[in-house]
């Protein structure tokens, strides 16, 4: 693998479309301003490192973000990926993920206005999430751990499954289909409207006007 370390990056496309790599202890920022650093990428591993300009991890196929650190300024950082595993990171970008497939994010603190838009096959285990509008139309996701709190989230969703995890949301579930959630507690004044095939399964409800 070719790797690149202790590096600060801020030119357009820094390290565009390279391939069986590591990046480590680097630097996405500065003056230049520069967008894109990892787009088209493929079977990399990134750990380490801070991203502070726009839209850095785009069309990445197979790859790990592990101790990681994206600001308000990334933007969008991970759009249209396939096979991405997040461990231990930080997401500060307002639309940190969306149209992407086979996310995985593990302990991650994501803070992000419109997180997960799109997508298929995310999986969460652990982790913080502050969000408006998180999850809008995702399908086939699996969601264990995660302490949430949120405005209308999970509108949309198809197939997913929910467990030991607390949702503080305004709204949760609407028009969502065949979605279970287990040993939660489900925080907010409007669950579930319009929704079909819902499972709450040992769960906690507190709200005004729930189902």
């Amino acid at each position: 693998m070719t790797v690149y370390k202790n590096l600060s990056l801020g030119s357009e496309r820094a390290l565009y479309a390279i391939k069986n790599a590591e990046v480590e202890n680097c630097s996405f920022a500065g003056a230049e301003d520069g967008e894109s650093a990892l787009k088209e990428c493929r079977n990399i591993k990134v750990k380490n490192s801070v991203f502070e300009l726009r839209y850095p991890l785009w069309h990445l196929k197979g790859g790990l973000i592990e101790n990681c650190k994206m600001t308000e300024n990334c933007r969008a950082a991970l759009w249209y990926d396939d096979g991405v595993e997040i461990k231990n990171s930080v997401l500060g970008c307002i639309k940190a993920l969306r149209e992407c497939d086979n996310i995985k994010l593990s302990g991650c603190n994501i803070d992000s206005r419109e997180f997960g838009w799109f997508c298929r096959g995310v999986e969460i285990k652990g982790g913080e999430l502050v969000s408006e509008y998180p999850f809008l139309k995702c399908g086939n996701m699996r969601v264990e751990g995660l302490n949430m709190k949120a405005k209308y989230s999970f509108q949309y969703l198809e197939n997913a499954v929910i467990e030991d995890s607390f949702l503080d949301t305004k709204d949760a579930f609407w028009h969502s289909r065949g979605v279970t959630v287990k040993n939660s507690v489900i925080k907010g004044e409007y669950l579930a409207w319009y929704s079909e095939g819902l499972k709450l399964i040992n769960c906690k409800i507190i709200g005004t006007q729930p189902l």
